[in-house]
């Protein structure tokens, strides 16, 4: 019985790896533009939970949202399974994203923006428009 429920772990965990892998090579073949965004939002939001979470400058809520969302990536159970092409990795990107507009509004921007590897573009789209500094008039 133990041996069953390893078995079905350890394949859990390989069809996460090769969706995490699948996504890595479209990235890197695909021609600029949006499906190339998209392959590699899940591997760029992976490294910058790991600098994020080891940064001192990141607050306790802050880390504590980004590792749940860590873990959902990692998890073997989603809302999609991750073997469906293209819709497979959407539930990931929802929550990562969610994890880090959250994170954003916790920590400075320039903290998250060197933390991110990708285009800055898409990490500054997911953030939404800078706040003015306090004290600064509304336009």
């Amino acid at each position: 019985m133990t041996r069953d429920w390893l078995i079905g772990l350890a394949v859990a965990a390989a069809c996460v790896i090769a969706g995490w892998l699948t996504l890595i090579v479209l990235a890197r073949r695909l021609p600029p533009g949006v499906l190339r965004d998209l392959a590699a939002f899940i591997p760029d939001c992976v490294t910058t939970v790991r600098r994020l979470r080891a940064d001192p400058r990141v607050p306790r809520r802050a880390k504590v949202a980004i590792v749940i969302a860590g873990i959902w990536v990692a998890s073997p159970i989603d809302l999609i399974p991750e073997f469906i092409p293209v819709i497979g990795p959407l539930d990931d990107i929802v929550v990562v994203a969610i994890a880090l507009r959250y994170a954003g509004r916790q920590v400075p921007r320039d903290v998250i923006l060197a933390a991110w590897p990708g285009e800055t573009r898409l990490i500054e789209r997911l953030l939404g428009p800078p706040k003015p500094p306090p004290g600064t008039p509304p336009v």
